[in-house]
């Protein structure tokens, strides 16, 4: 392979590497919302975040980006092609953030938020002193594992025109006719992104249960 092909498909990554961020960000976020509706008693807020999660995982994420890009961004509101894998990987990552969320929320000893309540913190404090740290640390391999599925889940992108690592390879493929050179370097980036990324969650996961420990 020579060092053009691969300057080709290494100019792809800080694409991948922004969609990835870009779309964990919203996701958390959303996560975030959908879980505290989940979890909120009020049975309207329950069912209305159940149907949205519910949609969000059931449809495919390449229907997403077509429904978003050429549906909602060819009439109703001018989207790019970033934008709009962006937003529809975002809405997966939020179904399945609340998940995670939730089901970290549930790890928790009911004891915490009781020994909270007896102190008199206010509710606010009790949220960010004692429930958030722990939510944290429960759900954070959770969370990275999803970030590495979503790093590789950034390719389906390239089917709408996002130049990341997948999009580059095909060019790069098609002008060249040397497929086989091209995907393995690019499936190689993939890795070379992936493992210390699950490397460094390992190392901050050891210390955050150390410093519970103590």
């Amino acid at each position: 392979m020579s060092a053009q092909m691969m300057a080709t498909i290494l100019s792809g990554v800080t694409w991948t590497i922004a969609l990835s961020l870009t779309a964990l960000a919203i996701g958390i976020i959303l996560g975030g919302v959908l879980c505290a509706m989940r979890t909120s008693g009020v049975a309207l807020l329950d069912f209305a975040a159940t149907v949205l999660i519910l949609a969000f995982r059931s449809v495919p994420p390449i229907v997403w980006l077509f429904l978003i890009y050429f549906g909602i961004g060819s009439g109703i509101v001018q989207v790019s092609p970033f934008q709009a894998a962006a937003i529809g990987l975002g809405l997966i990552t939020g179904a399945n953030m609340a998940e995670i969320f939730r089901g970290s929320l549930k790890a928790i000893h009911p004891g915490q938020g009781e020994a909270a309540r007896a102190l008199s913190m206010p509710p606010v404090w009790r949220m960010v002193d004692v429930i958030i740290p722990q939510l944290m640390r429960i759900s954070l391999p959770s969370v990275v594992s999803y970030g590495i599925g979503l790093l590789k889940d950034t390719a389906i992108a390239s089917t709408i025109g996002v130049p990341e690592i997948a999009f580059k390879a095909s060019h790069v493929s098609q002008v060249t006719f040397r497929g086989l050179e091209s995907f393995a370097f690019a499936g190689a980036l993939y890795i070379l992104l992936s493992v210390p990324i699950a490397l460094a969650s390992r190392e901050i996961d050891q210390r955050l249960r150390a410093r519970v420990a103590k």
